[in-house]
């Protein structure tokens, strides 16, 4: 670690991480991972949000049914991210009208923002990951 990567009274200043999910919520492990990754970043008390593009909007949509998949249904977690301090939830603005989405379609709050707005996000992010 670099003095940088310290406050004055000897804090650790925390990273700017922006998580990036584009894929849908199951099939994959994808989702899952990021959602586990951002838990782990928030309680060693990084700078986290989150945002989600083409098919990741789905992570989020109310009323997942994964009986007959064998996977459990693992949207409920999203609703602790609070707990965690994980407050800054994005959609891209395109990829819910794509997908004929609206925010009462979300399990959890979130920004809707336009794709000029989510590339200035992720260019102010001083670490992003993409699932």
């Amino acid at each position: 670690m670099s003095e940088e990567d310290y406050e004055e009274d000897g804090e650790m200043n925390g990273k700017k991480f922006l998580y990036v999910n584009r894929r849908g919520p199951y099939g994959t492990v994808y989702a899952l991972e990021s959602l586990e990754v951002v838990l782990i970043g928030a309680a060693f008390e990084q700078d986290v949000s989150l945002a989600f593009m083409d098919d990741g909007v789905y992570q989020l949509k109310k009323g997942q049914n994964t009986d007959g998949m064998g996977m459990k249904n693992f949207s409920p977690t999203y609703r602790a991210l609070e707990m965690y301090d994980v407050e800054k939830l994005f959609v891209s603005k395109e990829s819910m009208d794509e997908r004929g989405l609206t925010t009462e379609d979300l399990i959890v709050d979130v920004e809707v923002i336009d794709n000029a707005a989510m590339a200035d996000l992720m260019e102010d992010a001083e670490v992003v990951l993409s699932f």
